[in-house]
């Protein structure tokens, strides 16, 4: 079965996430649990963590189909050692808001190099707070999403996420949430339903459907192969929708969270829709 939603928004309040969900007929969900924009938040009481659970709960949302996402100022590879542990620091707390919420995943954006060292450098420092959050928490995965390459982010290629998993001590609490636009931009072409299955082919090879935890469907107003992040909507960029089609009739897909990230929340509900009719 597909689980399809958005990113909704949790403004006002955790809780408010799983209600917007609803709103637009979302079977899944991603969010913030804190302000993206922002390092420091308030601590999550446990009256929203019960507010949280209980509309979770009476919308019917498992925690395996909901698709928490960390701040955007994270840099897990960050050559500069101070500025790296501030992410860090903030990426266990993000880890741990995602255990007290009683979730699964926390989906995030691995590092980038800033031009001051290398791509496999900075892999072995994304892949070293990783095995040191591990330690510091309890149970959530870490969800590596690929990027589309733009600037000096790592993330770009199937082989990145591979040779960060690899590092990773605990395979039980790594995984990976792959991106349409991301995807795209960074070089694989996902245009017709041929092209989609020899990527998705490549993936398997490289990573593994097994370490598949989630899928961002987006258009691209960036070019193939730009390296350009870019979101449009469905059927409304370069990526075209024979893709989502691929997507939705392939059961790889089945049992994960399929969250829209496509620029106009307006329009979500009848994406959800146009996904479910292929």
């Amino acid at each position: 079965m597909k689980y399809i939603g958005a990113h909704v928004s949790a403004a006002g309040g955790v809780w408010n996430a799983p209600i917007r969900a609803a709103e637009i007929g979302a079977t899944a969900f991603a969010l913030f649990t804190k302000n993206q924009k922002q390092w420091h938040a308030k601590p999550l009481i446990q009256d929203d963590i019960q507010r949280f659970q209980k509309e979770t709960a009476l919308h019917n949302y498992s925690k395996e189909h909901i698709l928490p996402h960390d701040s955007y100022l994270i840099n897990l590879g960050n050559p500069d050692n101070e500025k790296r542990e501030k992410s860090y620091r903030a990426f266990v707390n993000e880890l741990r808001r995602v255990e007290q919420l009683g979730l699964t995943f926390l989906n995030f954006h691995p590092g980038a190099h800033l031009k001051q060292t290398t791509e496999e450098e900075c892999i072995k420092l994304v892949a070293e707070c990783i095995n040191n959050a591990i330690k510091e928490t309890e149970s959530s995965i870490a969800v590596i999403e690929n990027t589309a390459g733009q600037g000096s982010w790592i993330g770009y290629s199937f082989e990145h996420l591979r040779d960060i998993i690899d590092l990773v001590e605990n395979k039980n609490r790594v995984g990976v949430c792959l991106d349409t636009c991301h995807t795209f931009a960074g070089g694989y072409d996902l245009r017709t339903q041929e092209s989609c299955a020899e990527v998705f082919k490549d993936f398997e090879r490289v990573v593994g459907f097994s370490q598949l935890k989630g899928i961002h469907l987006n258009d691209a107003k960036s070019d193939f192969a730009s390296r350009v992040d870019r979101h449009a909507p469905l059927g409304k960029g370069n990526i075209g929708l024979d893709c989502f089609k691929f997507i939705m009739g392939d059961t790889r897909f089945d049992n994960i969270p399929l969250i829209l990230e496509t620029p106009e929340p307006e329009n979500w509900a009848k994406e959800i829709k146009l996904l479910k009719s292929f």
